[in-house]
């Protein structure tokens, strides 16, 4: 532990003008601490403390960016990483001026991209930027003075790849109270997490009580093999609280690669698209139909179709009014 000793503002006021009368200039103590720091949060397990609120962060990814414009913290950001596949997603966003007036640094992380923006803390996530193959993790990037800060939707849970340690929509609220501390905007994180819990509960409160949740497949992509979400990922609760249920909703991972027989065989009633990436929600719709054991299923003989943005469907700020959103088309299945 850091011990800071203090000097009184008198004794300070005193040795400067003494100072100045011989015409030395006064810098501010090199240590001075500010004001509600340090500060230490929990984050995947892990206690991080902040002497001051970062001023250069490096963002990676359109989730965590949208978290970051929701508490209003462009100003502490030096620019975010998004991928080409996700850039037509940023103009449909709510926070698209703000991407338009902050600098987008790159479409890949890498360590030297970070190192040349001066970056002072790395906001990404397991596999949202952080990977062992890449050599970017909060290990590497402590090892060259920069702070980092991981999604907690991408925890990893111990030594395992498979990734996620709470319900989804509370990794959501822990990430915006943690960057509301170190950020010192509690009270704008607070608002936020009471807002996203009210528009949760309203829109849980139209669900019909006495209907069967409704079998809900998401898919992300793949004609190989489907990329879809186990239990840790906010589309599973973006499934489960609009009154559905996520076929594959007993995989203790988040994101994950399953078997279109696997899917067909648990007849989904309805398909939810990930929009996002080079492929359209039209063409992603007709590849299943065109599938021989998708196109046997209730979802697409029916034509129950839905499509939500990837920033919908992973962990930020767009989270609960997606909820609402697939809640509401639920509720039209029900209705007809």
């Amino acid at each position: 532990m850091r011990i800071r000793r203090s000097v009184p503002a008198a004794a300070l006021a005193a040795a400067a003008a003494l100072l100045a009368g011989c015409g030395a200039q006064v810098q501010p103590a090199a240590d001075a601490a500010t004001p509600g720091y340090p500060v230490t949060v929990t984050n995947c397990g892990v206690e991080r403390t902040f002497d001051a609120p970062p001023q250069r962060v490096v963002v990676n990814d359109i989730n965590m960016t949208e978290m970051m414009f929701a508490l209003g913290l462009q100003d502490h950001m030096a620019g975010y990483i998004l991928s080409a596949s996700k850039v037509d997603n940023t103009a449909v966003s709510p926070w698209k001026d703000a991407f338009s007036a902050t600098p987008q640094l790159g479409t890949k992380i890498n360590k030297e991209l970070v190192q040349g923006a001066e970056a002072d803390l790395v906001f990404a996530g397991w596999n949202y930027g952080f990977t062992d193959s890449s050599g970017v993790t909060p290990q590497a990037l402590a090892n060259v003075g920069i702070a980092s800060y991981v999604l907690t939707e991408s925890c990893r849970q111990g030594d395992s790849s498979a990734r996620g340690i709470m319900d989804p929509i509370d990794a959501l609220y822990t990430d915006i109270t943690n960057l509301g501390r170190i950020f010192g905007v509690e009270e704008r994180a607070r608002e936020l997490v009471d807002g996203y819990k009210q528009t949760i509960a309203d829109a849980q409160a139209t669900i019909p009580a006495d209907e069967p949740a409704p079998r809900v497949f998401l898919y992300d992509g793949g004609t190989d093999q489907p990329l879809t979400v186990g239990a840790n990922a906010a589309a599973n609760d973006v499934i489960t609280r609009a009154g559905g249920v996520n076929i594959f909703g007993e995989l203790d991972d988040s994101w994950t690669s399953v078997s279109f027989a696997a899917a067909a065989d648990r007849d989904p009633q309805v398909i939810l698209i990930n929009d996002y990436g080079n492929t359209t929600v039209d063409a992603k719709e007709e590849f299943l139909r065109r599938h021989p054991l998708m196109s046997t299923t209730t979802a697409v003989r029916e034509g129950n179709f839905y499509a939500l943005t990837y920033p919908q469907l992973t962990e930020g700020p767009q989270n609960p009014r997606a909820i609402a959103d697939f809640a509401a088309y639920l509720g039209s299945l029900d209705a007809s």
